[in-house]
C-alpha cells in the first residue's frame, strides 16, 4: 500500500512543475489584452520590448517594474523608443574598461 501512495505522490509533484510550465508560456503570450492610450512620462520608462502577434504593441517596463503595453503606431510610442535607444547608447559609450580590461601587447611563452 504504502509503494502505491509513494508512485502516486510522485505523480502529483510531478504534475505540478508540468503544469506551470504551461502556465506561464500562456501568460506570456497573452500579456497585452489591452493598450494604453494614455502617455507615459519618458522618465519613469527603464526600458521596453516589442511583441508581435495577433496584438502587436511596445511593452514599456517602468522604473518601479510595470509593464505598460502601447500602440506602436502612436507618434508618442515612436518618440518614447527613440529617447530610451538614444539614452541606452549614450549610456553604453560612457562606460569605460577598467584597467584590467585594457588589452595588452605582451607575448607569454610557455614551456615545459
Amino acid at each position: 500500500m504504502r509503494p502505491l501512495l509513494l508512485a502516486l505522490f510522485g505523480i502529483c509533484f510531478l504534475t505540478e512543475f508540468i503544469v506551470e510550465g504551461v502556465g506561464s508560456e500562456v501568460l506570456e503570450k497573452s500579456i497585452c489584452v489591452s493598450l494604453t492610450t494614455k502617455r507615459l512620462p519618458i522618465k519613469n520608462i527603464k526600458t521596453y520590448t516589442i511583441k508581435e502577434g495577433s496584438m502587436k504593441a511596445v511593452i514599456f517596463i517602468t522604473r518601479r517594474g510595470f509593464k505598460v503595453c502601447a500602440d506602436p503606431h502612436a507618434d508618442w510610442v515612436k518618440k518614447a523608443v527613440e529617447i530610451v535607444d538614444t539614452s541606452t547608447r549614450r549610456n553604453m559609450k560612457q562606460t569605460k574598461p577598467t584597467e584590467a580590461q585594457h588589452s595588452t601587447n605582451t607575448a607569454v611563452t610557455l614551456t615545459a
